[in-house]
């Protein structure tokens, strides 16, 4: 139930302090522009949109080394041409806030040792990795990818990559051989930057043997860098027969920081965002769409500053791992934890949060729900007498975790919940400190995201639930797919529905007020604690096992509930789902994708429902276990086997009752 009272109101010095109200006065002195309110400035950044993203270049005063003509050539979705003739670099852009009196990164592991690495370090490391990656031939457009856990060494190798027109991808060390192939393989990477092993409640777990057989079935690989976790001294010849050299080699040598020039459009970054068929979508965007994107999110929606202590608990895996190191285009310090935020026990986040007086702090609203059901007491554990605002992501946060976070962390914070995606590295909806916070609801419209819900003919609907649409491009969305001929892919996953329209597959209500409520996936992609995954990989994992003749899996996601993914699988004749199979699915499962992927419960079904044309009938069945009834999610006139359906409607009446 969403609230109608506010559950926080800002104060007249937030107000007055929010570096939206900053970007509003100086867009009436430089532009003679006056906004009444934030509604009228979001409605003029979504009508001229030219205007609005060349003031926010001028704004941050952008160092390039050609300046703009214009902020946007052709304006079409998809293929809108950003900033044309225009020259950056993303990392000219960090390391303008070079200072020495604040730390650029403060990183904590589950030990509770925090570590501080200064800007002058940071830049250090930055030139001299960049140098060594030159001298191994990276040149611009290479790809260097890495397997690494949330730790400094990972932003210094993301930084020193994009610093020299290198394309940078990364997976977190918990991803198996399966899930990194799948990713790595398509992008034919020349460098990889990789730990031995990593830590995780408690444990060492070893990627030796992972980390041996990736190198191995990636022949494209010229180099490896290996951070050894295991043992420092460990030797790194004996990983692989390629190239290899210590990060303790490749990163130390004294060198000048030399960042090269590149037109707007490079590409910074591959990321994955799995879909329902076919491998991972690897999406490339580019260095200045990311970095106007992320400036402008970062200070008009989270209100950072170089003041700031700006941490999102993230893997490397996760879109929010991006954004973070986004804090560093504004001067702030950014804050990693790498571990499990529940050991040594479920207070160890917020201990992080208050001994290095961090300011922002995010995480995904499962944590928060986590912490309410544990009984948790932020408050009493920590002084977080500096905290001044909470994120949230990753799936909706409930109303009664706003009251939670109200109640037992602080009545003054900002509760800040966010919803985009992977697909364009930002967000479509967020907060701004200037309006009040309803629980359950998200405060409004990114500035410059032409946000809407649509009906299926494509009429825009008030106070209704819709699809998540973006009527006008971002320069964040993607350049390309990667090897993606004829941008079809590209097309089908985002412009299928609407054409010229970007659907995002999300179920969305846009209130009266100008907030958003997101009710969870419209489409039939697992959203596992923020990170986005595509069916098909879980299928690959789990068919290759003897025992199972196919498999469907749905992610059931509720507004307010923690999300309930079952499988459901067809077993070969004479074979019985027993508690020794369901572990042994679950941990091929675990070790060839991740804990992520690890479903709820596993069902034995006779069938899997199949369109005529072969097509797993994965959203209607999400559709009817969420509730909807069988004649509105399916055709038997168009399936292949329709007496299938049986079990999957007595199986959704069953969880109704229940």
């Amino acid at each position: 139930m969403i609230r109608e009272t506010a559950a926080w109101t800002p104060s007249p010095s937030r107000i007055s302090n929010a570096r939206v109200n900053a970007f509003k006065a100086w867009l009436k002195s430089e532009r003679g522009l006056a906004f009444d309110s934030y509604e009228d400035l979001w409605r003029w950044s979504v009508t001229d949109i030219e205007a609005f993203w060349r003031a926010v270049w001028d704004y941050f005063a952008i160092s390039s080394a050609t300046p703009p003509s214009r902020a946007l050539a052709s304006a079409t979705l998809p293929g809108a041409e950003w900033f044309p003739g225009v020259e950056l670099n993303y990392v000219a852009q960090v390391f303008r806030h070079t200072t020495p009196d604040r730390p650029a990164i403060i990183a904590r592991d589950e030990s509770g040792a925090s570590i501080e690495v200064s800007w002058q370090e940071l830049q250090q490391q930055v030139a001299a990795l960049g140098q060594t990656l030159r001298g191994m031939g990276v040149v611009r457009g290479d790809r260097v990818v890495a397997y690494m856990p949330n730790i400094p060494e990972t932003v210094v190798a993301f930084l020193a990559a994009a610093s020299i027109g290198a394309i940078w991808s990364a997976c977190a060390p918990d991803l198996g051989k399966l899930a990194v192939l799948d990713r790595f393989r398509q992008i034919t990477p020349k460098v990889l930057i990789a730990v031995d092993s990593y830590r995780y409640g408690g444990k060492l777990h070893d990627r030796r043997e992972v980390l041996r057989e990736v190198i191995a079935e990636l022949p494209c690989l010229e180099q490896l860098i290996l951070l050894p976790v295991r043992n420092q001294a460990a030797d790194t010849r004996s990983m692989a027969q390629i190239s290899s050299l210590s990060w303790a080699q490749a990163s130390s040598a004294e060198a000048a920081l030399l960042i090269d020039d590149l037109p707007f459009s490079s590409p910074l970054w591959v990321v994955y965002s799995s879909g329902t068929t076919g491998m991972p979508k690897p999406i490339v965007h580019s260095q200045g769409g990311v970095l106007i994107e992320h400036l402008k999110l970062l200070a008009f929606h989270l209100d950072l500053g170089a003041e700031d202590r700006f941490f999102w608990y993230s893997s490397t895996g996760w879109i929010m791992w991006n954004l973070q190191i986004g804090g560093l285009l504004l001067g702030s310090t950014i804050c990693l934890y790498d571990g499990n935020p529940g050991f040594p026990d479920s207070s160890a986040l917020w201990r992080f949060v208050g001994d290095d007086r961090i300011s922002f702090f995010g995480a995904g609203a499962a944590f928060f729900a986590g912490c309410q059901k544990q009984g948790i007491e932020p408050a009493q554990i920590a002084k977080l007498n500096a905290l001044k605002t909470i994120g949230s992501t990753g799936s909706p946060l409930s109303p009664e975790s706003y009251v939670w976070i109200l109640d037992h962390v602080g009545r003054d914070l900002w509760i800040n919940a966010l919803s985009g995606g992977t697909d364009f590295a930002s967000c479509f909806v967020a907060g701004v400190p200037t309006l009040p916070v309803y629980a359950g609801e998200m405060q409004c419209r990114c500035l410059g995201a032409k946000v809407a819900a649509f009906d299926d003919n494509g009429r825009e609907l008030s106070n209704e639930v819709g699809e998540l649409v973006c009527g006008a491009p971002m320069p964040s969305m993607p350049l390309y797919f990667w090897n993606d001929a004829g941008n079809q892919r590209y097309r089908d996953s985002y412009f299928d529905t609407y054409p010229g329209i970007w659907r995002h597959g999300d179920w969305v209500k846009i209130t009266g007020r100008g907030g958003a409520i997101i009710y969870g996936r419209s489409d039939a992609t697992i959203n596992r604690y923020g990170i986005r995954m595509g069916t098909s990989e879980l299928y690959r994992a789990v068919e290759d096992i003897p025992e199972v003749v196919d498999s469907l899996v749905v992610d059931l996601e509720y507004l307010g509930k923690e999300s309930y993914m079952p499988l459901f699988v067809v077993l070969r004749t004479g074979e019985t789902l027993t508690a020794e199979l369901k572990d042994k699915l679950k941990s091929r499962i675990r070790n060839a994708l991740s804990s992520r992927h690890v479903p709820n419960d596993i069902f034995a079904v006779s069938a899997i429902p199949r369109t005529l044309s072969g097509k797993k009938m994965e959203l209607p069945i999400k559709k009817l276990l969420l509730g909807k009834s069988l004649k509105e999610v399916a055709n038997p006139d168009t399936m292949a086997n329709p007496e299938s359906l049986a079990w999957f409607e007595n199986f959704a009446a069953d969880r109704t009752m229940k």
